[in-house]
C-alpha cells in the first residue's frame, strides 16, 4: 500500500541555538507515524544573519528527507508561502521551529483518516488549550483575535501557529493571498474560512521555550497596515 506523504514547513530565521535540538526532537516525535505515512520537512529560512543555513544544511546531510531553502529576506509570511508550494506532499503541516507539538500532529493525522475536513488549526484559546507564555504574548493573541473579527469577519478562536492541511484544496486559498509577515498566517486561515474550506480546530497546549526573535512592538505597526490592506481588498473590494 502507497503511504500518504506529509510535508512539515518550518520558517526558520536565526535560530542556529536551537534548530539542531529541534528538529532532532521532531525525528524523534513523527517516528511513530512512519509506518503509515512518508514525510518530508522543509525548513524555509529567511534572512538570517547567523548560521541557521549552515546548520540546516549539515542536518539536510544527516537526514535525507530534510531540506532547507533560503528566502532572501527576513519574512515569515513569504518564506512559509514558498515552502507550502514547494511541498509535495498531500497533507502539509505547518509549524513552528520552537513549537513542533507531538499531539498536534497526532490529532490531526487521525482527523484526517476519519473526518470530513480539509484544515485543521491548533488553537491556543479554544476550550481545552493550555496557554503558559508571558501575559504579553497572550493578551496580543486575544487583541489580535478582536481584531480579526471585528474587520475582517474572522468566525474561529485561533489563526496564527501549527496548522495541518490537505494541499490540494488550499493551493487556491493560498493564490488568493496578498500579504506575508505575522498576518500571512491569518489571511491564510480567514480566505480558506471564506472560500468554504471545511475548517476544525483543536485545542493546543505550549509555553514559551524561547523568546520571540522579533520584539512584539515592533510588529505593531505592520500587523496594523497589513489588516487595514486586507479589510480594503477582502471585505470592501471582495478580492
Amino acid at each position: 500500500m502507497t503511504k500518504r506523504l506529509v510535508s512539515i514547513v518550518i520558517p526558520v530565521y536565526n535560530e542556529e541555538k536551537i534548530l539542531e535540538g529541534a528538529v532532532t526532537k521532531l525525528m524523534r516525535d513523527i517516528k511513530p507515524y512512519m509506518e503509515d505515512y512518508d514525510f518530508e520537512i522543509i525548513l524555509a529560512e529567511n534572512g538570517s544573519s547567523d548560521r541557521t543555513i549552515e546548520k540546516g544544511e549539515q542536518l539536510s546531510k544527516k537526514y535525507p528527507f530534510l531540506s532547507i531553502f533560503h528566502y532572501h529576506k527576513p519574512d515569515y509570511g513569504l518564506a512559509l508561502q514558498q515552502g507550502i508550494r514547494e511541498a509535495k506532499g498531500e497533507i502539509v503541516i505547518c509549524d513552528e521551529i520552537d513549537l513542533c507539538l507531538p499531539e498536534f500532529y497526532e490529532k490531526s493525522l487521525e482527523m484526517f483518516k476519519t473526518e470530513d475536513v480539509e484544515m485543521i488549526v491548533g488553537s491556543k484559546r479554544i476550550a481545552g488549550a493550555s496557554d503558559q507564555r508571558p501575559f504579553k504574548r497572550r493578551f496580543a493573541t486575544w487583541a489580535l483575535n478582536i481584531l480579526l473579527k471585528i474587520v475582517l469577519g474572522f468566525k474561529g478562536t485561533d489563526t496564527h501557529g501549527v496548522k495541518a492541511f490537505i494541499r490540494e484544496p488550499l493551493i487556491p486559498v493560498l493564490d488568493r493571498c496578498l500579504v506575508g509577515k505575522d498576518i500571512f498566517a491569518s489571511e491564510f486561515v480567514i480566505r480558506a474560512e471564506r472560500m468554504g474550506i471545511k475548517i476544525k480546530e483543536v485545542p493546543i497546549s505550549l509555553d514559551e521555550k524561547r523568546a520571540p526573535s522579533i520584539r512584539l512592538l515592533h510588529r505593531v505597526p505592520k500587523v496594523l497596515s497589513n489588516i487595514t490592506y486586507l479589510f480594503w481588498n477582502v471585505r470592501i473590494k471582495n478580492r
